[in-house]
């Protein structure tokens, strides 16, 4: 990913529109087709001449311009006719985010098999849900990753279409209006780059575009950070689930030689606060005055590169992460039994309505035995026992009903079937 934000390959990518341009330009007449010949035969760069010319000017096109010229010579009075400097600048960024688009759905597709494959692999292993952060009732460690897995789906579908978003490019003059050259050099550069021309443009394509893909990256780094925030509660001592892998010879703490902490997804949820900071910027890029200003500019040489290659790494680090993920099912059931049986006040709370009585009563009676465990610890099921409203109602069969756990996950095959993990 760095490799594609680098000056070698931004130059390479500015030398390719400009020799496009004058392909264009050539088979229109408006110049020399041996001229061409020319061009595509000499025309190079070096980024240290580029750099050193830039010193002298204050202006990176001229300076790369400057230097072309040097290797090829006469001809490259024609090189850049009728352009100005946003023609290149814009679609070789477009090109830029292209590939970088590319290669995150690469990534994320990565990620998005892992998910899958794990989520399989836990879909039957047993763990208490929790809101709020208090035990609610059983659900399975396949099933929150399979809703991972779903969320990756559609970061996915929202990264193709961010790189549709921005897979745009423009030749069209100094305000867009095409007067010193003509539209159809527009349309045979981005084609042969892999863009569609925009339908409309001033000297710059519309920051909108590039505003929406950087706030995919964000979305999508901020769905890492919830995958990464949930395995560090997932890790605490006192919870101890799941925990990030823990190498030979990796050391968690100067201090205290017994410690494993969830340093790589404490590395990704801070990281996700960088990318939508920078989100923040390119929105803030939007709003240029008239035909065009370089408030943007100066942001994106930053916020882009950067965006682009910190979720590279992100998605990596996620992938790293869940891939190798150690996983205790003994834990998630000891866990399950902490609150003595409370996570089945509710199937209990129905089984009364189902037999008569009225919800209101149902609950106040399954809330005052309820508040007895939390006081007491002790067992939910024996204070119902002996609770005569309860069994009056109630029998023991009705009450192991109840209390069987497998009712909660009755339809677990069947949401994974509807997400696509059957």
């Amino acid at each position: 990913m760095g490799a594609l934000w680098d000056d070698q390959n931004k130059f390479s990518v500015w030398l390719s529109i400009e020799i496009l341009a004058c392909e264009a330009q050539a088979e229109l007449g408006v110049i020399p087709k041996e001229a061409v010949e020319t061009i595509r035969a000499k025309a190079k760069f070096d980024v240290a001449r580029i750099d050193a010319i830039e010193q002298e000017v204050k202006h990176d096109v001229i300076a790369f311009l400057t230097n072309v010229g040097e290797y090829v010579g006469p001809e490259s009075r024609f090189i850049h006719l009728g352009m100005t400097s946003s023609d290149v600048l814009d679609t070789a960024l477009a090109v830029q985010m292209k590939q970088s688009g590319e290669l995150l759905l690469k990534d994320l597709e990565g990620l998005r098999d892992i998910l899958a494959r794990r989520a399989k692999e836990f879909k039957k292993t047993v763990m208490i849900g929790r809101s709020h952060g208090i035990h609610a009732e059983p659900t399975t460690f396949g099933l929150k990753l399979a809703l991972w897995f779903d969320e990756t789906r559609r970061n996915i579908q929202r990264l193709l279409h961010a790189i549709e978003t921005i897979s745009v490019g423009q030749i069209s003059g100094a305000v867009g209006t095409f007067q010193h050259l003509s539209p159809k050099v527009e349309e045979y550069v981005c084609a042969k780059l892999g863009l569609k021309p925009a339908l409309v443009s001033t000297q710059i394509l519309q920051r909108d575009r590039h505003a929406e893909f950087m706030t995919t990256l964000a979305v999508i780094g901020s769905s890492l950070e919830k995958f990464a925030t949930e395995i560090r509660h997932l890790q605490k001592t006192e919870v101890l689930e799941a925990e990030e892998y823990f190498s030979k010879g990796q050391k968690g703490s100067s201090a205290m030689p017994h410690k494993r902490n969830p340093i790589t997804c404490e590395r990704i949820a801070g990281l996700s606060r960088v990318l939508r900071g920078n989100a923040q910027a390119a929105l803030e890029n939007v709003a240029l005055w008239h035909e065009r200003d370089i408030t943007h500019s100066s942001v994106e040489r930053i916020v882009v590169p950067d965006s682009c290659i910190l979720l590279d790494y992100m998605i990596s680090l996620t992938s790293n992460v869940l891939d190798k993920l150690l996983v205790y099912p003994e834990n998630m059931k000891k866990n399950i039994d902490l609150t003595h049986g409370l996570v089945f006040s509710q199937p209990v709370m129905l089984a009364l309505t189902t037999k008569g009585m009225k919800r209101e009563e149902a609950y106040k009676i399954v809330q005052k035995n309820a508040m007895e465990v939390w006081q007491t610890r002790k067992s939910f099921r024996e204070l119902l026992e002996s609770d005569p409203t309860v069994t009056g109602i109630l029998s023991g069969k009705e009450l192991d009903e109840a209390f069987d756990p497998s009712k909660s996950l009755r339809h677990v095959d069947y949401i994974f079937d509807r997400v696509g993990l059957g």
